[in-house]
């Protein structure tokens, strides 16, 4: 035994040495805003071993400061009343954003002078001015910029994604369906703060257009590799003015490519929360009803079989996990949440709400 115990000691130093090289630390990031409602869903999320250590939280709302303080065991030196402020007092690599969709813009070319790196929930922004300001400040400083859908962590995406596009399994792609929204805003019981601006023209840029239509855009963008479509062709609602009279709450969006068409289909006039997707080929069709399930005919397997799919591997599993990927610069953003598909993201938003307004189709 005892000529054994140098031996086992020798291999606990190994491996704790080994332990130690692989251990990086945390990716140290700051929250700026909180008057989105997703913030609630992102901090608990820290509260397990993660990449990322929040730093700070710009917020100046102070009954905002107290309702999270509250809730989520804050410590009061996180809260910071500006960006600059948070500058001058820590050392954030990456700043994770929950305002309004108009105040992203303002957030990036802050970030960008400090040489920051940005996340911002969906969409990038609230129309094509916004989108060029907030590409123009990336590429001159250099810093990359992020957008954060929940739908870019299914794995029932991800594997669809694999068997159409990868896999080939039903031939080249002739439609796309997507369903996004929910009851509305106001119906589910979003925040006051929250429906301030989302229901606000300017802040959100419209209403269900840009808050749902946004999930559609950006897959579809995903699917056919960073193409644009020919034409954007899109009819607005107001199915509920009494509750949301400055905002669409429900629309239909047609995109035309080439050899394909997408339908969108952004809504707060859902009986159910969904966020759905249909993708038909030549020869058979993939469906994604749930997050982690498929529903699959090809030619063939003629009869509608279901799939579980796989979890997503490595830094897509989840967001702070590609947020702390993309800071440490161990990938480049690409697919879902980068800047060059949101770009198209929102210009094909921009189309909708020309064409709902005009009658017309809008050529890209």
């Amino acid at each position: 035994m005892k000529k054994l115990l140098p031996l086992l000691f020798g291999l606990i130093f190994i491996a704790c040495n080994l332990f130690s090289q692989d251990a990086k630390p945390p990716v140290r990031f700051a929250m700026v805003g909180l008057v989105h409602d997703h913030a609630k869903g992102f901090i608990p999320r820290l509260a397990s071993p993660t990449d990322v250590q929040l730093a700070g939280i710009v917020e100046t709302n102070r009954d905002l400061i107290a309702r999270f303080s509250r809730q989520f065991h804050l410590d009061p030196n996180l809260f910071y009343p500006s960006l600059e402020a948070l500058f001058a007092k820590t050392n954030v690599q990456a700043v994770a954003t929950f305002t309004s969709t108009f105040d992203h813009v303002g957030v990036v070319e802050i970030c960008a002078a400090h040489g920051v790196d940005v996340m911002m929930e969906k969409p990038l922004a609230t129309n094509m001015k916004q989108a060029r300001a907030i590409e123009a400040a990336a590429k001159k400083s250099g810093i990359q910029v992020i957008v954060n859908y929940e739908t870019s962590y299914y794995p029932g995406n991800w594997e669809a994604f694999s068997m159409v596009h990868d896999g080939h399994q039903i031939g080249d792609i002739r439609r796309i369906v997507v369903h996004d929204g929910h009851r509305g805003p106001k119906e589910i019981g979003c925040s006051t703060n929250f429906l301030a601006w989302l229901t606000d023209p300017v802040l959100n840029g419209g209403g269900a257009i840009n808050d749902f239509g946004c999930y559609g855009a950006d897959l579809a963008t995903w699917f056919f590799d960073g193409q644009k479509p020919i034409s954007v062709l899109a009819v607005a609602r107001h199915i509920k003015p009494d509750v949301y009279p400055k905002v669409e709450d429900d629309a239909t969006i047609v995109l035309t490519y080439p050899k394909a068409e997408v339908i969108l289909q952004p809504s707060w006039n859902w009986p159910f929360d969904r966020k759905d997707m249909e993708v038909y080929g030549q020869t058979g069709y993939v469906f994604v009803p749930q997050p982690n399930l498929l529903r699959v005919r090809t030619a063939k397997s003629p009869n509608e079989t279901e799939i579980i799919p796989p979890p997503v591997a490595s830094a897509n599993a989840d967001p702070l996990s590609y947020f702390a990927a993309v800071v440490r610069k161990e990938i480049k953003p690409t697919g879902l949440a980068s800047l060059e598909v949101n770009m198209i993201v929102v210009e094909i938003l921009d189309a909708a709400h020309k064409s709902a307004q005009t009658g017309k189709r809008i050529n890209l």
